[in-house]
């Protein structure tokens, strides 16, 4: 259990420094995508030493396009329409199934 929190926390960071990429404008800003950037793959890392790697980084990306998507809408004002909605709902059932279904990883 422990390491899908890690896998959780890794992708919150993954929102933070692909957000800071694209809106980084100082050297603080770019500092913070960079510790981003470090502890995102740092946990993702760690994580992956007791989850099967294919689905640690599924799981991984796919929480961070999902992040992303929705913080992008709440922060900056990209509007979301009902099929970007459906298909990030399609997005998290994969993710959902995916460690529903991972052998050898506790639940």
């Amino acid at each position: 259990m422990k390491e899908w929190g890690l896998l959780i926390i890794a992708a919150v960071f993954e929102v933070g420094w692909v957000i800071g990429l694209k809106h980084a404008a100082s050297f603080g800003e770019w500092a913070l995508t960079i510790v981003a950037i470090i502890i995102s793959f740092g946990l993702l890392i760690r994580s992956g030493r007791y989850l099967p790697v294919g689905t640690a980084y599924a799981v991984f990306v796919g929480l961070g396009t999902v992040g992303t998507v929705l913080m992008d809408a709440a922060l900056f004002g990209q509007p979301l329409g009902f099929m970007q909605v459906a298909l990030v709902g399609v997005l998290l059932l994969g993710i959902i199934g995916l460690k529903q279904t991972t052998q050898g990883a506790e639940s």
